[in-house]
């Protein structure tokens, strides 16, 4: 299987907060509803999925966001498989951050992600429901 057929599209946007209730308000004025609020436990930080039509935001509140233009952490990108993702990162020199599979209890049955950075050190997380 090639990397674009493993694409199944955009999966999210991390944008980190300071305050995860004000960014929160914001996008709720917009139209976006709360997909999913939780702890990343490890991080200890409170994390919200925010969904409008067919575009999730993953806010997450680490009190260390840039507060800048161009701040947005990360895109990440929806896989079907992503062990098949990670063979294809490795063995084409791709994994230049050498991160590993990781797993976070989000949503029904977890979700298992890495993440490389893109040549403007843009992050780009790939990232699998299961």
């Amino acid at each position: 299987m090639t990397l674009s057929e493993n694409f199944r599209g955009l999966q999210h946007i991390g944008i980190p907060t300071n305050d995860v209730e004000q960014t929160i308000s914001f996008y709720s004025k917009l139209g976006f509803e709360i997909a999913l609020r939780t702890v990343n436990q490890d991080a200890g930080e409170q994390v919200a999925f925010l969904k409008l039509g067919n575009l999730m935001i993953e806010t997450y509140e680490n009190n260390a966001a840039a507060l800048c233009i161009g701040a947005i952490n990360h895109i990440a990108i929806d896989v079907n498989s992503i062990d098949e993702a990670f063979e294809f990162i490795n063995e084409n020199g791709l994994n230049n951050t050498s991160d590993v599979i990781h797993f976070l209890p989000f949503w029904k049955n977890g979700v298992k992600f890495f993440t490389i950075e893109g040549p403007n050190l843009e992050r780009i997380e790939f990232s699998q429901y299961l």
